[in-house]
């Protein structure tokens, strides 16, 4: 509900498809949830170094016949790929608004959240082909020291003791790779020296639980009755 409110009031709608997991059910009901938003919208077909040509040029076809795109992008995200042209219509075609926040200020999240955030994205780009919608990361604790520098505690929740291991990986390979490039995104970040701490933890039913979706700034969604 949150998310289709926020789009609401936005001034574009970005429709992000997995080429490589095509139309899925899920994307059938965003599909059905897209046509009643009047905002400009545009199609992005990220992941496409994974499929054929032929394949891609179908989908996008069909998408656009199913709803009305002021443009359709063909990127990997993953690799770079033609984000710079999403980025450069962006600025073209968006109008541009106030600024809510001082200059200085890098996002209006928390720091515990940002940094979740932060560190969500390094789990993704390391883990995305075998758990990619089945893992969360969250602050448990951020704490600035005397010296100044920042003490940051957190948890990777996944649902399987098999993505336990993905996660860490063969002595910890994984999940120590995926510390250092969090580490130094922050440490560009805030400039001060980060002590950044990742404990993996399985917890089945974590995208059942609310507070999960409070501590991202989203409603957790009703069950239908």
């Amino acid at each position: 509900d949150s998310a289709w409110g926020g789009a609401g009031d936005a001034d574009l709608v970005a429709f992000i498809i997995d080429v490589d997991r095509g139309i899925t059910p899920d994307i059938e009901i965003l599909l059905e949830g897209l046509e009643n938003i009047k905002q400009p919208r545009v199609l992005i077909l990220n992941k496409i170094d994974t499929v054929k040509n032929e394949r891609l040029l179908t989908l996008s076809q069909t998408l656009n016949e199913r709803l009305r795109f002021e443009a359709t992008f063909m990127l990997s995200a993953l690799k770079g790929h033609g984000v710079q042209d999403f980025i450069d219509w962006c600025v073209k075609h968006i109008p541009p608004g106030p600024w809510h926040f001082p200059e200085d200020h890098l996002t209006d999240l928390t720091m515990a959240i940002t940094a979740a955030e932060i560190t969500r994205e390094k789990l993704f780009l390391r883990v995305h082909d075998e758990i990619p919608y089945n893992s969360t990361v969250e602050t448990e604790s951020f704490k600035i020291q005397k010296d100044g520098s920042y003490k940051i505690d957190q948890v990777v929740y996944v649902t399987r003791d098999s993505h336990k291991k993905i996660v860490l990986g063969a002595g910890g390979q994984t999940i120590k790779a995926i510390g250092a490039e969090a580490r130094k995104e922050l440490m560009g970040m805030y400039e001060v020296p980060i002590h950044l701490f990742l404990f993996v933890k399985v917890r089945e039913k974590w995208a059942d639980d609310p507070e999960r979706y409070q501590e991202m700034g989203l409603e957790f969604p009703q069950q239908k009755k």
